[in-house]
């Protein structure tokens, strides 16, 4: 029996008795029953009852070529028929993890030459963090192993992700994070910018947070530091044009490793194929997964800089780490396959030149002056909406993240899939997004905000 034998009210009475969702208040959502969504095409989801939603989260940050790609469908029967699974154990491999490998370090910084696989981002920032930390083991510096990480950084949901993030809220269930990890300042300038201070000086001074954990532990003591060039689920928070510079000559300084999670940004977001060479970041580790293989299979790819590489081939002995599904072949064909559409319909150079530069625009044309709307910022096809109850202090409604909500729900029941992060709208939509898809998005965003302002007494 297939779904459509089952009414929405059936699948949700089974959903509601078998299935803990990830990020969700279970008590909430089974009083009000989960939206099936049963198919997409393009950039539209559409839900079991048929109502069609204009996906700006381009699922969860990955879907990058849009829905029903048939070819990514057929690589992946085709490599199932061929060779559904082997393993990357025992000495082996297979010809579509090999072939991805070379792919990604054609397509990588130049200092990148390595790749690492597994199934999500969280399990590639778990090993990252091992690599860094074995690495510095080889050099004979155990004792460097202090990672320094951000405040509202997002790194995944494992025990190490967590732990490498900075979101209190997942700390506060933890029961005891990885140790040696420790958190700064978030470039968020709308919040944390002193009065009068320049973006310039603000980027600055948001660095220099990181130098001050380095010197206060001791470089001797820090193995790396960690972050998003865009901060993602935290918010979409862009830094300043100085931040990263001044990272990059800190860590150079001190001889800190610089990780990057490209998880959300990689594979074309940012208008080139990573954020490392769309912001001049030269980094030793680049996490990536999602957009990979456009959300059609589960797959990372931990790219490891020439630096690490050397000495892990050179000193290491066996790397005691690894996954069941590392380098699955029919996920690495799908991943191929997919970094081919990409390439093949320019998505990435659209993104650049058209579509980006469009959306914001747009976006500050048609939603920044709402009366809602304390900022609109936007990078490539990355995007964020300040939700304020007034515009000239910047205050926040109370309490914290309500008032999001209220956007977000009128939102998607206006056909627009955004998500709200604290009193922030984000926005990640496919690359496949045209200046029209841009145009009925803002008229989507623009109305959900004039239904949430009447419902919120701001009219």
């Amino acid at each position: 029996m297939t779904y459509q034998n089952y009414s929405l009210e059936q699948l949700q009475k089974i959903d509601a008795a078998h299935h803990l969702h990830p990020f969700t208040d279970h008590k909430e959502l089974r009083g009000l029953g989960s939206r099936m969504i049963a198919r997409a095409k393009g950039p539209f989801i559409y839900d079991s009852e048929g109502k069609e939603i204009l996906d700006a989260m381009a699922g969860l940050w990955c879907v990058n070529v849009g829905y029903g790609r048939d070819e990514l469908a057929e690589v992946a029967y085709e490599q199932m028929k061929q060779l559904p699974f082997y393993n990357s154990f025992f000495k082996c491999t297979t010809p579509p993890a090999t072939l991805l490998a070379k792919k990604i370090a054609e397509i990588a910084p130049a200092n990148i030459n390595q790749v690492f696989f597994g199934s999500s981002g969280s399990e590639s920032n778990d090993t990252a963090l091992r690599l860094v930390r074995h690495y510095w083991s080889l050099e004979g510096k155990p004792q460097k192993n202090r990672i320094i990480s951000r405040n509202m950084a997002y790194h995944g949901s494992t025990v190490a992700g967590t732990s490498l993030g900075g979101m209190e809220h997942m700390h506060g269930q933890l029961g005891g994070a990885v140790p040696n990890i420790v958190h700064v300042m978030m470039p968020y300038a709308f919040e944390l910018a002193l009065p009068g201070e320049s973006d310039q000086d603000f980027g600055i001074r948001a660095a220099r947070a990181v130098e001050d954990a380095i010197l206060e532990a001791g470089p001797d003591n820090v193995a790396a530091f960690i972050g998003e060039p865009i901060q993602g689920a935290g918010g979409v928070k862009i830094p300043p044009a100085s931040y990263w510079p001044e990272i990059q000559r800190i860590c150079r300084k001190y001889d800190v490793l610089l990780m990057l999670d490209e998880v959300i940004t990689g594979y074309g977001r940012t208008g080139e194929w990573f954020a490392a060479q769309s912001m001049g970041i030269e980094a030793d580790t680049i996490t990536t997964a999602k957009a990979l293989t456009s959300g059609y299979q589960p797959l990372s790819a931990l790219l490891v800089g020439d630096r690490i590489a050397a000495t892990l081939v050179e000193k290491g002995g066996e790397f005691y780490h690894g996954y069941t599904y590392s380098g699955h072949p029919v996920a690495c064909a799908v991943a191929l396959r997919n970094l081919e559409i990409i390439e093949r319909e320019g998505m990435i150079e659209r993104v650049r030149s058209d579509t980006g530069p469009y959306f914001g625009e747009q976006l500050q044309k048609r939603v920044a002056g709402h009366p809602l709307v304390g900022e609109v910022r936007t990078f490539g096809l990355l995007g964020a909406i300040e939700i304020v109850s007034d515009r000239a202090t910047r205050a926040r409604f109370e309490p914290s993240g309500s008032a999001a909500v209220v956007v977000r729900d009128h939102a998607i029941a206006n056909g627009l899939m955004m998500r709200a992060t604290g009193d922030t709208m984000i926005l990640s939509p496919p690359l496949i997004w045209t200046r029209e898809t841009i145009d009925l998005a803002c008229d989507r965003i623009a109305r959900a905000l004039d239904l949430a302002a009447a419902d919120l007494g701001r009219k």
